[in-house]
């Protein structure tokens, strides 16, 4: 029976002043799933209206070359695909309305594992449809003038250099550390509780 008293004892004197409530648990998951909802939407209407846009362009533009046309169907296509990669992953978001410890532990993994394929697979592809929109769609209206044809081109080249090498692989990481600071506090959490 002293073995008893002594792991109460014990139990009691612990410090858990480093655990949050379960009322800090909910608040962090529901601050986790509504900015994440409030991006995926932010981005789907923009890429949306962006899409809308270019295709009125190709409309209602009288364009004399077939590289404008495909520029601006190729840069709707990467609208399309870009808002067609977040519907997707909306249904994922609203399904983790109540969740267990375990189970968000779970989403997170699975948020990190779709986050990398987006990043290796379809940011890529986005990117380089964009990439290949803008070079073929500006051609044409600096096409008469060699010298802003070569400004033009030089500064479109190095933004998009910038934006693959520099923009991409610091938002990914940004991203992934963010992700990676919240499953650590959660599997802290879930540890202490066991």
């Amino acid at each position: 029976m002293d073995n008893l008293n002594d792991l109460k004892l014990l139990w009691q004197t612990a410090k858990t002043d480093r655990l949050p409530g379960a009322g800090e648990m909910l608040r962090l998951v529901k601050r986790f799933r509504s900015q994440k909802l409030r991006n995926k939407w932010l981005v789907i209407a923009f890429s949306l209206i962006l899409a809308a846009i270019m295709l009125f362009a190709i409309i209602l533009g009288h364009f004399q070359m077939l590289s404008t046309y495909i520029g601006g169907s190729l840069m709707m296509s990467a609208c399309l695909l870009l808002s067609a990669s977040n519907i997707r992953s909306l249904k994922r978001f609203y399904q983790l309305a109540d969740s267990s410890n375990a189970e968000f532990l779970a989403f997170i993994e699975k948020t990190r594992q779709n986050q990398q394929r987006y990043y290796q697979k379809t940011m890529r592809v986005i990117m380089v449809l964009l990439s290949a929109g803008w070079l073929s769609y500006l051609y044409e209206p600096v096409s008469k003038q060699g010298g802003w044809l070569i400004a033009l081109y030089a500064a479109l080249i190095a933004y998009l250099a910038f934006l693959w090498f520099y923009i991409r692989p610091r938002n990914y990481q940004k991203n992934a550390a963010k992700l990676d600071a919240l499953e650590e506090r959660l599997e802290k959490i879930n540890q202490q509780l066991k």
